[in-house]
């Protein structure tokens, strides 16, 4: 499967977050311009209540310059004079992500095409199910598919096995494109990577299972979906993206996971892009979405 195709040039990425004082913007736009950088972006946010400084920036290195090194340099300026956590980040990486589906399809296939059209940074390396159900159509795409079945009983063996395959293929990120099954805590500490999952509500509404049957009940006016980095409280993680539409009382159970669905592919893709291209920070349970 192709990676994604970029014509920019080389840049970096830096993500920077950490308390806040007179004087970071100035000093880390210097440290760039004194190794003769081009910063094609910046921007920056300060919450206020918590007092922490928030810092994107995006530069071109000056010709003959190890981007690699430089990123280094970067992080342990940051580190160092600033009191700032940082990371960088390449312009060519290439994320290598593994999608964990069951049998709902619209995230699978609107990810995977958008991935073949070049529009993500990235790679999708394989996908995991706990169900057959699309195991040909991902063998048509010419991704690599692994079925592990899961019960309450083979839990802890079949995420084990999912592990294995995400060590084999150097998974980067993780996408839950409506995978019905909930990672354990133990799982999310061991896979040592992000985990993006899109749930079919406006979270924190309607939270658990069959939202869409929970929000008919309701007699709700507005449906919703939400990306969120998974943590072991089930729906609570740091939210990414969300989006709504309108519906009445003239919409059944079945109009209203049809209207949700166009929302849950729509708001997976956004979250999936915002990670791969550098645009996320998470403090607390929030995140900081530089778009």
């Amino acid at each position: 499967m192709p990676a994604s195709v970029t014509d920019e040039p080389l840049a970096l990425t830096a993500l920077l977050s950490g308390p806040d004082q007179p004087g970071l913007v100035a000093r880390s736009a210097g440290w760039i311009f004194e190794r003769k950088g081009n910063i094609l972006h910046a921007d920056q946010h300060r919450d206020d209540t918590e007092n922490v400084f928030f810092q994107r920036l995006e530069w071109t290195p000056a010709p003959g310059m190890d981007p690699a090194v430089l990123g280094a340099a970067f992080r342990s300026f940051a580190a160092d004079q600033l009191g700032m956590h940082g990371r960088v980040a390449l312009s060519t990486d290439q994320t290598r992500v593994a999608l964990f589906v069951s049998k709902a399809d619209h995230c699978f296939h609107d990810l995977v095409l958008r991935f073949l059209a070049g529009e993500m940074r990235g790679k999708i390396v394989c996908v995991i199910s706990n169900h057959e159900a699309l195991a040909a159509a991902t063998k048509h795409y010419g991704i690599p598919f692994h079925y592990i079945p899961v019960t309450d009983a083979t839990k802890p063996a079949a995420e084990a096995r999912q592990l294995e395959v995400l060590r084999q293929n150097c998974a980067g990120l993780i996408v839950m494109a409506r995978y019905m099954q909930i990672l354990s805590a133990n799982f999310l500490t061991r896979c040592g990577v992000p985990v993006i999952n899109i749930h079919h509500s406006f979270l924190p509404a309607f939270a658990g299972g069959r939202p869409y049957h929970q929000a008919h009940a309701r007699g709700v006016k507005l449906i919703g979906a939400t990306a969120h980095y998974a943590t072991a409280n089930l729906d609570e993680g740091p939210i990414i993206a969300q989006d709504v539409t309108r519906i009445s009382h003239r919409h059944n159970v079945e109009d209203i996971i049809r209207r949700g669905r166009d929302l849950e592919k729509a708001v997976c893709a956004q979250a999936v892009r915002w990670h791969l291209d550098n645009r996320i920070l998470v403090y607390r349970n929030k995140t900081v979405i530089f778009d």
